[in-house]
């Protein structure tokens, strides 16, 4: 039985997230599993790096599986893209990976970009894409408040209610605010975060933008550990999963294989 690393693709608008909650409910976990029984005739566990919300889009996330019966790396990806159709899922990349490698406990860092539109004319191209804001942001203080967030930090503040992880502590590698024109997008990587931390994260940082709140302020309500002091929640749509890593520079390039 071999093992295959996937990085797939996906625009989480029509989907309830990434994890399977019940048949009555599409997720891309569920879509992904429903081919594979098609393909193979037996179910077949998918596991993900990144349990991504509903509406909550990916380019970079990564799964695996273990095959029952003898297969290609090319083959299973031409037979997946060709099972998921109409989904808008995409298998992008796929090789076979060591026994032991694990999509979720084996990453070492989650890159996620939010991305804002900052205009007062609605969406048409990029709607259910981004957020957009009408007010005017002001990045470089966004930019500066966020390096405020960066390090290892109790972060209750952006924590979602129903969050089941065991501790809100985590390390925040990069938190980055960069304008293109009338685009803001925010970068931010860590090894794992908490349920809706980066959307929470996001919102409060738009209330630097608006000038609502200073740097010293948004570092306030980090440190007050109190999800009341979190900003407004930034919708799902703009919040993409860009890239997973991994310690073994192979399963880092398996995320670029796809072809035969």
């Amino acid at each position: 039985m071999a093992r295959f690393q996937l990085t797939i693709e996906y625009d989480g608008g029509p989907f309830w997230g990434w994890q399977r909650v019940g048949e009555d409910r599409m997720t891309v976990q569920r879509a992904l599993e429903e081919a594979l029984e098609r393909i193979f005739g037996v179910a077949v566990p998918v596991i993900g790096a990144g349990r991504t919300d509903a509406g909550v889009h990916a380019v970079g996330q990564v799964a695996h599986l273990d095959a029952p019966r003898p297969i290609t790396s090319f083959r299973l990806s031409e037979a997946l893209n060709a099972q998921l159709r109409p989904h808008p899922i995409a298998v992008v990349g796929c090789a076979e990976a060591h026994a032991l490698f694990h999509a979720r406990f084996s990453a070492t860092q989650r890159v996620y970009r939010y991305s804002v539109v900052n205009r007062r004319a609605d969406l048409a191209l990029e709607r259910g894409m981004a957020w957009r804001v009408g007010r005017r942001l002001d990045s470089d203080a966004m930019h500066a408040a966020a390096q405020g967030l960066t390090g290892r930090h109790d972060f209750s503040t952006f924590r979602d209610a129903q969050c089941q992880a065991a501790s809100p502590i985590r390390t925040l590698d990069q938190c980055e605010v960069r304008r293109e024109g009338d685009h803001l997008f925010i970068t931010m990587a860590a090894r794992s975060f908490l349920h809706r931390q980066v959307r929470s994260m996001v919102g409060s940082l738009v209330e630097v933008g608006v000038g609502k709140w200073c740097a010293e302020e948004l570092k306030r309500r980090l440190h007050a550990r109190n999800r009341a002091q979190c900003g407004p929640v930034a919708p799902a749509a703009g919040l993409c999963l860009m890239r997973v890593s991994y310690e073994d520079p192979q399963q880092d390039a398996a995320q670029k294989k796809g072809g035969p």
